[in-house]
């Protein structure tokens, strides 16, 4: 396994996309694909945020992770997100999400970002729970119960 930025293989944006629309954007009648590759392209980077950060095996992209900037308006003193996080199916329970976590943890770093938050319909915290996250609250995002947590980066 190992890890790109998106910028570096362009052509992975094309799945990228369709993975969050099927994961997250098809209940909102305004997203497309289309349209989720768009906002992706902001996200070419690999030495500011946003930035996206793919996981490889045998030359086949099987999860991406982003690195994001201020992805809730009701808390504009939380600047740096991690989002995105998906794995194809096939990879789930194999590590690459820890390892894809592990991944920006070390980035964020590098970049001088001191904590990350993030959001997750796992109210229990899930996988970011046991990795060391720490939820701050339980809120209504657009209709949907998110636990928000965050997490000490240290630099």
């Amino acid at each position: 396994m190992k890890f790109e930025f998106l910028t570096d293989r362009p052509e992975a944006l094309k799945i990228i996309s369709y993975w969050y629309y099927e994961e997250w954007g098809r209940w909102n009648p305004k997203n497309s694909v289309q349209s989720i590759s768009k906002k992706l392209l902001q996200s070419m980077n690999k030495d500011k945020v946003p930035l996206i950060l793919l996981a490889i095996d045998r030359d086949d992209v099987v999860g991406a992770v982003e690195l994001k900037y201020r992805e809730m308006d009701i808390y504009p003193d939380k600047e740096h997100w991690l989002g995105g996080l998906f794995v194809e199916p096939r990879y789930r329970g194999a590590g690459v999400g820890k390892r894809l976590i592990d991944q920006v943890i070390t980035l964020s770093s590098g970049l001088g970002i001191n904590k990350l938050h993030l959001q997750t319909e796992r109210l229990d915290g899930g996988v970011y729970a046991r990795l060391g996250w720490r939820p701050v609250e339980q809120i209504d995002n657009n209709g949907i119960k998110v636990l928000v947590m965050e997490r000490d980066v240290g630099v």
